[in-house]
Order: structure tokens, then sequence, then C-alpha cells
């Protein structure tokens, strides 16, 4: 990178901010995937101005910019492809205001996840989004990828909770959206386009987040199946009894296995299934009787046992189990590639079927797991990638994965994003048509192709 460049982003953000060592390159090269890459510099910004100076910069000497949060995105969409700025927003970790009486949140997008959620409940308020990675990513992030979470079925996810963003375009200019007002259709809804957008459209950097009520009741339940088709129908059974759960969570047999050999949680590992279910509310019998509705749905479907959790340290253990998932599949392989995929609830059984068939085509052990109430699944590939043979493989299982999520009406992804990983299912996905509109959309915010360039399309 030019040496000027570099000594005016110094003045930007201070010396100690713009790191170019190989050791910090490398740091910032990769993200929860196994894709590698080191941009030219690294950039810490504090502030929103300090934001868009730096990209009044990129602009004109026309540098591309990737924005990053704590880079544990499962799809490549922080990792520098061709080098560039690597943005990273961490210094950018206010929680600048809750807003008791209006009932938001106003936080800058180096927030972690759980710290807000924390904060927010201490007050009696609720922020539900809740990725698998609340402990470490951040809010900007949550927003860029649109992340859901077990909690999504009942809330809804991330997007539904944005109020308001302050984003930084590809020449600099500072745009507020949104606002703590509740209704709004004054103009297009640019607020809608950058949520999903993994940083093609604008570097956001404050959100203001929609909080609700703390429910005063929680139930949680575990209910194991001998079958993985069981414990499949089970999801459609349970939704047609008129509730709502607030998660309903799917483990598959080895799942349980790779988490009982790690944590000892006392799983039943003879079992090809389990669903973590839970309700919530705010009147003791009501939530009671909904759990013991549900129960009883999963018992019709074949489920061996429904336990309920009788304490907060039980139910704190069920959730130990499920978080634990993707760390404890290092027990099977030394590598796995997490995918993410949505289909019509319908087609639950249908899809894990095929994936299952698609492992032993290939010759691997795939895990599914994920968010069964709203058709989220997250069949992991486990492989070895020192084995070429084997990495192979896994990117043909990969391949199936997509092509059958697409074949049951689905989508490629559900809350992770297309990243550099998925781009060339899209348009089979979404069309040519669409492909072009959104191509247009890009170019009007970026005309020079300087935001993290090469994702998504």
């Amino acid at each position: 990178m030019d040496e000027r460049q570099i000594k005016e982003l110094e003045k930007i953000v201070g010396r100690e901010h713009v790191l170019s060592s190989a050791e910090d390159l490398i740091s910032y090269s990769f993200d929860g995937t196994f894709t590698e890459s080191c941009p030219d510099v690294v950039v810490l910004p504090f502030s929103t101005e300090e934001v868009a100076a730096v990209m009044a910069l990129a602009d004109r000497y026309e540098t591309p910019v990737i924005p990053r949060g704590m880079a544990s995105g499962l799809a490549g969409g922080s990792v520098p492809i061709g080098g560039g700025i690597a943005l990273s927003l961490t210094r950018m970790n206010r929680l600048v205001e809750i807003d008791q009486d209006n009932m938001t949140a106003t936080v800058e997008a180096g927030v972690i996840t759980a710290d807000l959620q924390r904060a927010v409940e201490a007050l009696g308020l609720f922020y539900p989004p809740d990725p698998s990675s609340v402990k470490q990513s951040t809010i900007g992030g949550n927003v860029a990828c649109n992340a859901g979470g077990p909690r999504c079925l009942k809330y809804g996810v991330t997007g539904d909770y944005v109020q308001g963003l302050t984003f930084v375009t590809a020449a600099g200019a500072v745009i507020k959206t949104g606002g703590k007002f509740i209704k709004n259709v004054t103009g297009y809804n640019l607020q809608a386009l950058l949520v999903g957008s993994e940083g093609t459209l604008g570097i956001i950097t404050e959100i203001i987040v929609r909080l609700v009520s703390k429910p005063r009741i929680v139930r949680t339940a575990m209910a194991v199946f001998n079958k993985l088709d069981d414990a499949s129908r089970a999801v459609n059974a349970v939704l047609q009894k008129g509730i709502v759960p607030a998660t309903l969570e799917m483990m598959d047999g080895t799942s349980m296995q790779c988490i009982e050999e790690a944590m000892h949680l006392g799983l039943p590992v003879d079992k090809e299934a389990m669903l973590i279910i839970e309700c919530d509310g705010n009147h003791e019998a009501a939530v009671v009787q909904e759990m013991q509705t549900l129960a009883e749905a999963c018992r019709s479907e074949g489920a061996a046992d429904v336990t309920v959790a009788q304490s907060e340290s039980e139910r704190s253990e069920l959730w130990r189990a499920r978080r634990s998932v993707s760390p404890s599949l290092a027990r099977k392989a030394p590598n796995k590639l997490g995918e993410d995929i949505s289909v019509p609830r319908s087609m639950i059984p249908e899809a894990v079927r095929r994936i299952q068939q698609a492992a032993e085509r290939c010759g691997l052990t795939i895990a599914v797991f994920g968010h069964a109430g709203d058709g989220n699944l997250h069949p992991n590939i486990l492989f070895d990638r020192r084995d070429e043979e084997q990495r192979k493989r896994a990117e043909q299982a990969a391949d199936e994965i997509f092509r059958i999520a697409l074949d049951l009406q689905g989508t490629l992804s559900g809350e992770h994003g297309i990243g550099i990983m998925k781009k060339p299912y899209m348009e089979a996905d979404i069309g040519a048509v669409s492909m072009a509109f959104q191509r247009g959309i890009r170019t009007v915010f970026d005309p020079k192709g300087l935001l993290n360039p090469g994702k998504i399309y």
C-alpha cells in the first residue's frame, strides 16, 4: 500500500490504530471459516466521523475496504480477499443509550450482543435475537448478516429489531435512517437494504434497536427420539398445536455424542435426535399448560422421553448442550464446514433424509442441528482439510446440501449470509433478473466497487 495513504490513515485514527506488521495482518485474515487472505493494512476507527474520513480517503485512492466486527462469520464475508483496508469496528463498542420510555437502545456497531442483552435485562427489558456466537459477535455484524438464533421462531431475527441505522457510504458520506419512532414510510426503505447486506452497501456504525419486555416465566424441555424422522415430524406437530414456542431446536445423534464426550451432561447417546423446546410468558399457569401440550405433541410422534427442566440450573445445562454443539464436533474430525440452509418446515424430514444420503455418498459424517422451528438447519460436514481427497468430498457434500435446499423450495442461507462460500449458487436461488437488479442497487451505493469486493456476487 502507498506509504502516503498509510500516513493519512494514521492522521485520522492515530498511529497506534493503524496496523501493518505481518503478525497483525495475519490476525485479520480470516473469519469462522477456513478461508484466509491478508489485508494490506488494518484500521481501527473510534467514531462514525473517523469511519467517514477513512472511506473518503479510500475513495480517493480507490482502495477496497472490508468491514469487520469480531470475525465470527461463517461465510467468509469479512475475509479481505484481494487485500485492501480491513476496517475493524471493535473499538466502537459504546452502549450509547437505553431509552426505557421508548423501549429502544442505541449502540455502536462494535457492541457485543451478549453485553447489550445483559444491560437491558437488568432494567426488565429484552433484546431477543440470540445467535450462537452471542458472546462474541457484534451488533453491527448481526445487522450485516441479519443474524437469527434459537429465539427467532417466536421473536424474529435481528432485522425485526432494527429501528434506526447510521451508516457511512463508499464515498464517505454519513446517512441516518429510521429512529425511535415506530411507523415510517417516508421514502424508500434504505434501512432494510442495509440489513443483511454484508458490508457491500455501507459501513454500519450505529444502530437503534427495538426492545420488548422481558418475559417473567420460562420453561424448557428436552424431547429425545429413537429416530431422526420422528423428531423432524414432531417439529410440525408442535407448531400445529397453535402455540408458538420461544425456541424449537434440533440436534441429531452425532451432535449429541460429541457433546456428551466433551461435556458429560448425561445426554442420551443411544438416540438419533433431540429437540429442545422452550416456552415463555408472564403467567406461570399458561406457560406450564403450553409446555404440557407441546410435550404431548412430541410423545404422539414417538418421543422416547420428554423431560421438563425443574430448575434454572437444569435449564442452563440444556442450553449449554445446544451452544456446545459446534465446538464439540472437533471430537469427530479436526475440521468442519458449517453450512446454513433454510427450507419450508414441512420439508424438514425430507431435507434431513437427503442430507444423510449425501453423507453416505461422500463418505463423510454430517451432523445436523439447528433452528428446526423455522426450518433453518445447520448441516456440519466433518473432515480433515489436510487430506486433499477429504477436502474435495467435503466440497461435494456442500454442493449437494445447497442443491437439496433449492430442490425443496428452500434457500441458501437463513442467517450466515452468502459471503464468498455460496456465491456460485446465487443465480440458481434468486434468478438472473433479480441478480441484475441487486447488482444495480449495489452499483448505486458503491459505483467504484470498493465496499467488501468479491462478496455475495
